[in-house]
């Protein structure tokens, strides 16, 4: 809530989120491994179409770029999108490669292990010239990844929509969604992650991520402040049941989380952004303002929370009335 008591309005701005939507095969039971699994749930997924439905949910303008393969599985997410009220006007088809798959485990914790099957999938092959750019250049805020950073002809499509989101002054945000099983080796994450850092204006990293990109297994101030760069206006830490920290130039503290019956963290940090800026889009002042952002973060915090509640990501992300309904009972 904003300090006289108000949550902030949602922002009618367009957010476009930049990458990856595939389909995650979640187990029916949790804590066991893929080869012990009974069966598995099929379930809409990828950091940056979570983001977008997120905002959507919430009551924001999305936009999802991407590609998906023209296949069954393909035009079930691009429809998933639609359902939800994202603008599809980014999404392009490949005839020649296939949706990407992930089987997810679920441990006994909730957290999760991946097996991703993408060799190559549709997203991977977004070329530069399939880029919607009047799209990205009617938004206000461009969010995207790193998967889009591991391979050709991705990687550049994915520079030149960063490009032309910047030179159209939009607010940049990046969440790494480190996921290591998908990359040539952990040095070649870290360098490409870090490749693209400086450019964002906000950036999201969870407490695993924080420990990756610094080398250190330290979850402190210190740490967190090694990865700021001059051009940041807010860099966020989550820290998943113990809540956020978050820095600025001028201030720096700490969020709590709220209590809540984990079932799968899948899509917490997607329905925690996406929380965010729906908040943000329309008035960037309020990151120069703290007691306005530590009232966003604590909206997103309960954001991030409802959705480890069910099973699989996009299901379980909640609607404002949702978030509010736990701000209220855990005030």
């Amino acid at each position: 809530m904003a300090p006289n008591g108000v949550i902030e309005k949602t922002g009618t701005g367009l957010i476009v989120s930049f990458g990856e939507m595939l389909i995650d095969f979640v187990p029916t039971v949790s804590g066991v491994s893929l080869a012990e699994a009974p069966g598995f749930l099929k379930a809409p997924g990828g950091a940056p179409a979570n983001v977008a439905i997120a905002v959507s949910r919430l009551g924001g303008k999305a936009a999802f770029v991407g590609k998906l393969g023209d296949d069954e599985f393909g035009h079930m997410l691009a429809g998933i999108l639609r359902e939800n009220g994202v603008v599809d006007e980014g999404i392009n088809f490949d005839k020649g490669a296939r949706t990407a798959l992930a089987f997810v485990t679920l441990r006994a914790d909730g957290e999760r292990e991946f097996m991703f099957y993408r060799n190559p999938s549709a997203d991977m092959l977004l070329t530069p010239d399939e880029l919607n750019l009047d799209l990205i250049r009617s938004a206000k805020v461009f969010h995207y990844g790193s998967i889009s950073l591991i391979v050709e002809p991705c990687r550049t499509a994915h520079l030149k929509a960063m490009e032309v989101a910047k030179d159209a002054g939009l607010l940049l945000s990046y969440d790494p969604n480190l996921r290591l099983p998908l990359w040539p080796s952990p040095e070649e994450a870290r360098v490409q992650i870090k490749s693209i850092w400086d450019k964002a204006d906000l950036i999201k990293v969870s407490d695993v991520e924080l420990e990756f990109l610094t080398g250190s297994n330290k979850i402190d101030d210190e740490s967190a402040m090694s990865l700021w760069h001059p051009n940041l206006k807010l860099l966020l830490v989550t820290l998943g049941d113990l809540g956020c920290r978050y820095y600025t130039k001028n201030f720096h503290g700490e969020v709590e989380a709220f209590r809540v019956n984990t079932v799968d963290t899948t899509g917490a940090g997607d329905s925690f952004v996406g929380a965010l800026l729906c908040k943000i889009v329309d008035d960037q002042s309020i990151l120069e303002d703290e007691p306005r952002l530590r009232a966003v973060l604590k909206f997103a915090n309960a954001c991030g929370a409802i959705t480890t509640t069910k099973k699989g990501a996009i299901p379980a992300l909640p609607t404002e009335s949702d978030a509010l309904s736990l701000i209220k009972g855990g005030a």
